[in-house]
């Protein structure tokens, strides 16, 4: 691990597998950090140098005051690719990651190769539902948030069956800032994306979660009709299908990114 200031704020970073690979970065959903990628590490360290990097206002990352906004995530990423000497990457994004993803594909795509958008969408809810969430988050905490996210984020039958996988993610709600909590709520609310999109020229495969409540295999088929050329794959999972699915989803990552 490793901490890289960016337009003032500290991003933890961590950067593994060969030193010669081409580079894949990583970018962690709502409420969460670099952990959540922690499933795919194995497999995809064998073939990338894989960053992986906690968001403006999740986990070690510095958390100022928001709202933040995905033309200022986007440049976080640009920043922290400046910063390390990358010139270009490929991407993979999950929920915000994914819709931070798309502001690359629209106006960093110089700075991207091939694009994984997973269980993500380029409108989600409506303001007063992110105002809502802020708000408990600012007057009640995280915990006040967590079984709910949880509820949504994974199948009751992962729930039942994987305790260790859930607890971890769970610890990673608890644990997110709550200003950056809200800061990217802010920034979700503000979000729509889905006519911008239609720009995007990078090869890009949208993951969807057959079973996502949150991004809905809708939203996911959406940005793949949109997006010239996108192709979708189709998951067994809640929201993070990354940690329920996990040999599926790096499988259909690793196939995709090592095509023609």
């Amino acid at each position: 691990m490793q901490t890289i200031t960016v337009d003032g704020v500290r991003f933890r970073v961590a950067l593994e597998g060969p030193e010669n690979a081409p580079v894949l970065m990583l970018s962690n959903s709502l409420a969460s950090n670099l952990g959540m990628w922690d499933p795919q590490m194995p497999a995809f360290t064998q073939l990338y140098r894989v960053l992986r990097y906690d968001h403006r206002g999740h986990g070690k990352t510095d958390a100022p005051e928001g709202p933040y906004s995905f033309a200022r995530l986007a440049e976080d990423a640009v920043g922290l690719l400046d910063a390390l000497g990358i010139g270009k990457a490929h991407w993979c994004g999950l929920s915000m990651g994914g819709m931070t993803g798309m502001r690359m594909l629209t106006h960093h795509r110089e700075r991207i190769d091939r694009v994984v958008l997973a269980n993500t969408a380029a409108q989600m809810g409506t303001a007063e539902m992110w105002d809502a969430r802020a708000a408990t988050a600012r007057e009640a905490g995280m915990a006040a948030l967590a079984e709910a996210t949880i509820g949504r984020w994974f199948t009751p039958e992962f729930i039942e069956t994987a305790p260790r996988a859930v607890e971890k993610v769970r610890d990673m709600i608890l644990t997110t800032p709550v200003e950056g909590y809200a800061g990217c709520c802010g920034a979700i609310r503000d979000m729509d994306q889905r006519e911008s999109i239609a720009e995007a020229s990078n090869p890009t495969l949208v993951v969807i979660g057959a079973r996502d409540p949150a991004t809905t295999p809708a939203d996911g088929e959406t940005i793949a009709k949109t997006i010239p050329g996108a192709t979708t794959v189709s998951l067994e999972a809640a929201h993070l299908s990354n940690i329920e699915q996990p040999e599926a989803f790096s499988r259909a990552v690793l196939d995709f990114l090592e095509g023609s």
